[in-house]
């Protein structure tokens, strides 16, 4: 037997689905560049979705900038500043479709 929350009957009537899987991990993922956003691929995120994404992108660039990698490993530096970049340009991409559509987040 399937218990959902409220209000998940109404996300579904509205061909809206809630953000499949942890979100931290998919914030992870956008770090690593096994996920990206578009501005096509945030359509099926409600205003809520989005700030709680927004909110782990901001979280994982947190822990991104607080690793230290030794001045001698430049793979590893270019690996956190390209992780960095990743995470950036998400949040960059999210924060204008919220401003274009009204959202507020």
């Amino acid at each position: 037997m399937l218990f959902f929350s409220e209000g998940f009957e109404e996300t579904l009537e509205r061909g809206n689905m809630p953000i499949a899987g942890n979100p931290k991990k998919l914030a992870q993922d956008v770090a690593h560049g096994f996920q990206q956003f578009t501005q096509a691929s945030l359509r099926q995120y409600t205003g809520e979705d989005l700030r709680v994404i927004l909110f782990n992108l901001n979280l994982v660039l947190r822990e991104l900038r607080s690793k230290q990698v030794p001045l001698e490993d430049l793979e590893g530096l270019k690996d956190k500043n390209n992780n960095i970049r990743r995470v950036n340009q998400a949040i960059n991409i999210i924060q204008s479709f919220a401003a274009t559509k009204g959202f507020k987040i």
